[in-house]
């Protein structure tokens, strides 16, 4: 964590310019949270989205879209649930227990770490007023506990409002990628961070997910970078 906070901001968020959320960008636990799991499993998906804290650096310092990225793992608490979701603090993730969560004071880590990064992001968007907010996560290619293979590259994700999601769906289309649309989660059903930030308060927002495969490199991150950058530029363009 940066200075104790569960987030850190990079770069400066331009009034009514674009701002990219990343709220599993962290793999980060601290020391007197003991979880019970395999140190190995840290590197993996269930503790991160492998990539994407690359990809927001790299749009914050190449691309001028500022970034509020997590600095604590999803398996301390996950912030991109509702507070009263079963499995904000999860006990079991892609089939492995997580044994040091069973009976963990939730409320505690509701107020340690889950309150803080959404009031500063409520904070931080209403000072930038954002014309769109990336939400940026990445999936991993196959599930462990037994589902098929993704063949999406990229997904956009949406609840009520996919005015933005429709735009970039067809312009990462257009990049010869396998999209897809609300794949390989739904957006009706894991939403949580924008329906708070950006459905509750009209803002336009895409939420993407990229597969971990092909952003695992620092090059394949910068690639990345440039592309959803140019896509969601121009995704604000056809929304103005």
């Amino acid at each position: 964590m940066i200075d104790g906070q569960p987030f850190k901001q990079i770069g400066e968020a331009k009034p009514g310019g674009i701002v990219c959320v990343s709220d599993h960008a962290s793999n980060f636990v601290p020391d007197d949270i003991p979880l019970g799991i395999p140190s190995d499993l840290l590197d993996t998906h269930i503790a991160l989205d492998i990539g994407v804290g690359g990809i927001a650096e790299r749009m914050a310092r190449r691309h001028n879209i500022a970034a509020h990225v997590a600095t604590i793992s999803r398996l301390v608490v996950d912030l991109h649930r509702e507070e009263d979701h079963p499995e904000v603090v999860p006990t079991t993730s892609d089939g492995h227990l997580v044994p040091g969560n069973i009976g963990a004071n939730v409320e505690a880590r509701l107020d340690q770490y889950y309150r803080p990064y959404h009031d500063a992001l409520a904070a931080w968007l209403d000072m930038a007023n954002p014309e769109l907010i990336i939400s940026l996560h990445s999936f991993t290619p196959k599930l462990e506990s037994g589902s098929e293979k993704r063949p999406w590259e990229v997904g956009l994700l949406y609840n009520e409002d996919d005015r933005a999601a429709r735009h970039a769906i067809r312009l990462f289309g257009e990049q010869g990628l396998r999209v897809g649309d609300n794949e390989p989660y739904s957006g009706k059903k894991l939403n949580a961070t924008m329906n708070r930030h950006a459905e509750a308060h009209g803002r336009y927002y895409c939420a993407i997910e990229i597969r971990q495969d092909l952003i695992d490199t620092r090059a394949d991150q910068a690639r990345w970078a440039s592309m959803v950058a140019d896509v969601c530029g121009r995704v604000a363009l056809a929304l103005d």
